[in-house]
This record gives structure tokens, C-alpha cells and sequence, in this order.
């Protein structure tokens, strides 16, 4: 099974901008190293923009997406050969990945990424995966790459997710802040971290913090993957982690028997609306695992069309999420009407609003 590995602004580049190469030679020396010995390894990324900054002699990151964009065109080639040019040196393959939130909310694009990162590993080769920042449409779409890396570990199905820092792990405070702040050794509900001010602290260049990272490690902890969160500046950390020795913060994996398609509807497809039901509806679909029926909702929200991703809300408590048969406009329509009516109104519609099959509870 694949072994992900996540590095963060703050392992690739120092706050003036410059590589740590010292880091990056460690880190790849030892991703070299599991590929050699058998382990399928995808390398996460950040720094294209920070590589763009430091080659273009800019004093700031800036901050229209445009100059984003432009500074990410420029930093992501030569940061992907600094990758490929150690990997080789270790004797393993290179091949870089561009990704976009879109990508990965488009079931057909998904597959075919997935696809294609499975026939690089199995040839043997290190993918060596980005976000695609010169073509996004959001500044940080995936929240300095941790979400990417999490649902490249769900879409691979990972044994582990491995998220490098240069902190040693999760503390109970900011330690930054608070001197008496206890590392985190294993986390079994990331739900339990909520109220701890663990810090959001990042390099100069980045744009996530730990808070990110631990809603990425929930994400892919709740897909039953196991996570560690562990300092990617101490040398063999990585080793150490594939190894499965003690070290930085580990989130065990939880049990998950959902199906691909519904890991990819809980954590990538976007939501574009909300529908409101009644607690008759709330109870059948937490209970029973039954469709949603037009008789069950109470209210529509948003501009959303067939085949989009919809919340389903009981009281102000989100009951999952799916995707519809009928536009905002026609659910509305049709809301509160028994199939019989629905059919009267419509005669060639679905009789589901969302099919069971194409739902997930939260």
C-alpha cells in the first residue's frame, strides 16, 4: 500500500525565501530509499510560489492571485527538478503532478488522476505532486497543500499519510506562546483537539498552519488511514514514520467501510446548496440509510443544478451530504410534495430529490 508524504512551505523553503536544502536532501535520501526497498511513495509539495519569490527577487509574497499565479509558473519547474534531481540521485524515478480543487471535485478527472498515479507507482516512480496555483481560481484552494495530500491519500487509498513540519508534532497549546505546551503523542478523535489552541503559526511563505493540518489529518483519519504530524527537519523522521517507530503526533486510523465514490463525495466534491428537512426525513436517513423524497423538505437554499453536491439540514445540524436530481428551481417546485404530486407535476422525474446511492451522512 502507498505511503504519502506531505512537505510543507516551512520544510522547503527558509523565511527569506531560500531552499533548505539540507532538509529536502534528507527528506528525498529517505524517500529514495523506501522506493528502492519496495514502498509505492507520493511526495506532496508547497514552495512553487516561495521558489517563484526567491528566483524573481521579489522583497514580499505578493498578493493579487494574478501575481500568485505568475510567481507559481515561475517557481514550480525548478522547484519540481530539486526534487527530481535528488530522487535520481537515489536511484528512483521522478514524475511531476499538477492537481486543482477542480480536478479533484470532478468525478471523471478524479478517476483519471487516480489512474494515473497508480500506473506511475507501478512503474516504480515518485510522483511528485503540486497544486496547479497558475491555473487555480482560489488563492490556497487546498489550504497550503494539506487538504491536497489528504485527499491524495484517500484517493490512493494510503497505508499512511505522512505531514512534515518543523515542529516536532501537535502540542496541547501554541508552544510558541505557551512554554508549558505538552507534545501530542497519538490522537484518537481529531474532534477532541477542537478547543485547544494549538496555533496557526507558518513559515513567511505559507499559508496553512497546524490547524490545517489536523483537519487534513482527520480527513484522511476518518477514511481509516493513519497519520503522522512530525518534524520533517530532524533527519530520519520520515524513515522513522514508514517504519511505524514512535514519534511526533500519530492520528489512528478509523474504521471506514464506505466505497471510493462516497470518500470522494464526503471530502472533494464542493457543496453548492443546502436543503432543509423535516425531523420525519432527518430520522429515515440517519436510521434507515433511505433516499431523500420531495415530501421530507421543508425548504431550498442556494443555486445549485442537478448533479451538484447539496447539504441536508435538519434543526441547524448537517445530516450529510449528496448529490441532487433536480436543479434549486424544480426542488423547490417540488418540495413537501408526495411522489404521486411530483410525478403529476413532472411526469419523466426521479422520484428521489437524492438517491441513497449518491448520499453520505456527516
Amino acid at each position: 500500500m502507498t505511503l504519502v508524504v506531505k512537505l510543507g512551505s516551512s520544510i522547503v523553503s527558509a523565511d527569506d525565501g531560500s531552499l533548505r536544502t539540507e532538509v529536502l536532501d534528507s527528506v528525498c535520501s529517505q524517500a529514495a530509499a523506501l522506493r528502492r526497498a519496495g514502498e509505492p511513495l507520493v511526495m506532496v509539495t508547497s514552495g512553487s510560489i516561495a521558489r517563484g519569490i526567491r528566483l524573481l527577487g521579489l522583497e514580499a509574497r505578493p498578493r493579487a492571485i494574478d501575481e500568485l499565479q505568475a510567481a507559481s509558473a515561475v517557481g514550480q519547474g525548478s522547484l519540481f527538478r530539486e526534487y527530481e534531481t535528488r530522487l535520481e540521485a537515489g536511484e528512483a524515478a521522478a514524475a511531476q503532478v499538477l492537481l486543482t480543487a477542480s480536478d479533484v471535485a470532478n468525478r471523471t478527472t478524479y478517476v483519471n488522476a487516480r489512474q494515473t498515479l497508480r500506473r506511475l507507482l507501478d512503474w516504480g516512480v515518485v510522483p511528485v505532486i503540486n497544486e496547479n496555483d497558475t491555473t487555480a481560481t482560489d488563492e490556497i484552494t487546498f489550504g497550503d497543500n494539506d487538504f491536497l495530500a489528504a485527499q491524495v491519500a484517500i484517493m490512493l487509498e494510503a497505508r499512511l499519510l505522512v505531514l512534515l513540519t518543523n515542529t516536532d508534532g501537535v502540542y496541547t497549546a501554541d508552544p510558541s506562546r505557551d512554554p508549558s505546551a505538552e507534545l501530542i503523542g497519538e490522537v484518537a478523535d481529531p474532534d477532541e483537539l477542537a478547543a485547544m489552541d494549538i496555533g496557526d503559526r507558518t513559515s513567511a511563505f505559507g499559508t496553512g498552519g497546524m490547524r490545517s493540518k489536523v483537519a487534513a489529518a482527520g480527513m484522511a483519519s476518518g477514511s481509516g488511514i493513519e497519520v503522522r504530524i512530525c518534524n520533517g527537519t530532524v533527519d530520519g523522521t520520515l524513515a522513522r514514520a514508514a517504519a511505524g517507530e514512535s514519534g511526533g503526533t500519530a492520528f489512528r486510523a478509523l474504521r471506514s467501510d464506505a466505497p471510493a465514490f462516497k470518500q470522494w463525495l464526503r471530502y472533494a466534491k464542493p457543496v453548492a446548496g443546502l436543503i432543509r428537512v423535516d425531523e420525519g426525513a432527518a430520522r429515515v436517513l440517519r436510521k434507515s440509510g433511505s433516499s431523500l423524497l420531495p415530501v421530507g423538505v421543508t425548504a431550498i437554499e442556494g443555486d445549485f443544478e442537478a448533479g451538484d453536491a447539496v447539504e441536508v439540514v435538519a434543526d441547524g445540524d448537517v445530516i450529510g451530504k449528496g448529490i441532487v436530481n433536480y436543479s434549486a428551481a424544480e426542488a423547490d417546485r417540488i418540495k413537501g410534495l408526495k411522489s404521486v404530486e411530483v410525478l403529476e407535476l413532472m411526469p419523466q422525474a426521479e422520484q428521489e430529490l437524492i438517491h441513497r446511492d449518491y448520499f453520505v451522512l456527516a
